[in-house]
């Protein structure tokens, strides 16, 4: 089926050459010596087509381009002999199956050359093939030393229409890889995004599944202090209490299970720290537009290393970047700022012109529950962010701190985490 598939490919290169051949320019007063848009379109086509054979496409080409031609002196011609139009045409054939076997020479190597190099082979190509047709055509006729001016004048087209096409080639490779690139980028936000989710809903079922067995244990030794006494419907009540809680958290670490095999299969990527604070800033500055907030995004890093625990990093920078957004009326900037410490810490700062956070609230700020922010019907959040914030600095054995932000309003908020808990050893 591939050689099939191929076969079919290989006969469209050499119609579409053939057709395109027909635009044409006749450069020395002779119909049958042409420099056409064939060529050009034949080496544009070779290129995206490297996986083929370009000797079989050269040879195909030459069969096609010869019948085609003569095809049409036998349709339109002016009673032109079939052996008269076969001894026109077929110096042609010569041009392509050259064209295919030089191309063929270095097909393989194209990615391993810049593109003024690969533009000085193909009009090498190009100028030797072109040359090539043109002594089967004059050399009966004319002595070879009076074609100077047809030798230049074929150097200079085929070094024009080369660098044409490898420059346009490459444009669109370019532009090709681009897409490929954000495409890439656009799956890996996406991918991060989930991990970031996952890993807080992980977090806190972790630590509901302790508070579960906590209050099984509660349970459970309440019975046994009810089985002593004379309140025995009481102690049976307990030891069920006792069960169910079980059953729950059992049925917790199931989803715990589920969780993390999805999060360790799917959440897979190597980053550095500086790709780790860009998808951490684009997010944000998405977060802020959907907000109608012109927010802007500063950054001042002297260091970057890649990074393992790259969620949980993730996790902790986009919740302070997204409280920085919701402090903030209207416009007003973030800096982010990283350094390392001599003391081997790695320091995120964090800062924000909104309205700030009181100086008598700032040791409340970290406890479960507690917020300031309420929505239009003035419904409170949960007010975990920042919990979760401080439990994540807390895993990675650093300690967090919050000032007053920028210009004297707003805050800042300052961690500082051991470097080899999250440098990922090259």
């Amino acid at each position: 089926m591939i050689w099939g598939d191929s076969r079919w490919q290989m006969f469209v290169i050499a119609l579409v050459t053939a057709a395109a051949g027909e635009l044409k320019v006749t450069p020395f007063h002779e119909e049958s010596f042409r420099i056409a848009l064939g060529s050009i379109t034949f080496l544009f086509l070779l290129l995206f087509s490297r996986s083929l054979s370009h000797v079989r496409i050269g040879l195909l080409t030459g069969i096609v381009v010869l019948l085609f031609r003569m095809l049409q002196d036998l349709l339109f011609g002016t009673g032109i002999a079939l052996d008269v139009s076969l001894l026109n045409h077929l110096p042609a054939s010569f041009f392509y199956i050259l064209y295919g076997a030089g191309m063929s020479l270095i097909r393989r190597r194209l990615d391993d050359f810049n593109p003024l190099r690969v533009g000085a082979l193909v009009a090498a190509i190009d100028f030797v093939s072109n040359s090539t047709e043109l002594l089967i055509r004059k050399l009966p006729a004319y002595p070879i030393a009076f074609w100077t001016s047809e030798w230049l004048y074929l150097l200079v087209i085929a070094v024009v229409r080369s660098y044409f096409v490898i420059g346009l080639y490459s444009t669109l490779s370019l532009r090709q890889l681009q897409l490929v690139h954000a495409e890439q980028n656009k799956r890996m936000e996406q991918m991060l995004s989930i991990g970031a989710g996952l890993y807080g809903e992980v977090f806190y079922l972790k630590k509901s599944i302790e508070a579960t067995e906590g209050i099984m244990a509660k349970s459970y030794k309440l019975y046994q202090q009810l089985k002593g006494s004379d309140l025995k419907e009481q102690s049976n009540q307990a030891l069920r209490i006792a069960q169910e809680i079980h059953e729950v958290k059992k049925d917790s670490q199931r989803i715990l299970a589920g969780l993390i095999k999805l999060f360790d299969k799917e959440i897979a990527v190597d980053l550095r720290l500086s790709e780790l604070m860009d998808h951490a800033v684009r997010a944000n500055e998405k977060y802020s537009e959907m907000l109608g907030k012109e927010v802007v995004f500063r950054r001042d890093s002297d260091v970057d290393f890649p990074v393992m625990h790259e969620i949980p990093l993730l996790t902790m920078l986009n919740n302070l970047l997204a409280n920085a957004v919701e402090a903030i009326d209207g416009n007003g900037v973030v800096m982010i700022r990283v350094y390392q410490t001599s003391g081997d810490d790695t320091v995120f700062q964090i800062t924000d012109s909104g309205h700030g956070i009181p100086e008598e609230e700032r040791p409340l700020i970290f406890k479960p529950g507690f917020t300031t922010k309420f929505d239009k019907l003035g419904s409170a959040s949960t007010g975990i962010g920042l919990s979760h914030v401080r439990d994540i600095v807390d895993y990675f054995g650093g300690i967090i701190h919050v000032d007053t932000g920028l210009g004297g309003k707003g805050s800042a908020f300052e961690i500082r985490l051991p470097t080899r808990s999250i440098r990922l050893e090259e």
